[in-house]
């Protein structure tokens, strides 16, 4: 499974003053971790975020936004976004600051030994 690089490098450049940023593969896609914790990702064409839960029902009645379902169950705290709910900056930047905001209070994995 590959990933939209071009959005990759859109995240690249958004994320390029954030500290800490952390390119890794994985899901069969490309995750950015900010301060070891996931933030945001590219599965296919589609723009994984990992957002605060409280605002997740609320996230998911924006335009292109639906649940994240990878392993056949809908994780709550994470969304896919369809190219059609990031394909202006706006919209772009409004997945990126929300994934960043809740990065701040995000717990990170316990690291596996």
């Amino acid at each position: 499974m590959s990933y939209n690089e071009n959005l990759a490098e859109r995240i690249r450049k958004s994320l390029s003053k954030t500290k800490h940023v952390e390119e890794k593969k994985m899901m069969g896609g490309l995750t950015f971790m900010v301060e070891s914790k996931m933030c945001v990702g590219i599965v296919e064409d589609k723009l994984m975020c990992r957002i605060d839960p409280n605002i997740y029902e609320s996230a998911l009645k924006r335009r292109g936004c639906k649940e994240m379902d990878f392993t056949g169950k809908p994780m709550k705290g994470y969304v896919f976004v369809l190219p059609s709910g990031y394909q202006n900056d706006e919209e772009f930047n409004y997945w990126i600051q929300q994934s960043l905001l809740f990065n701040k209070k995000a717990k990170a994995s316990k690291k596996k030994i």
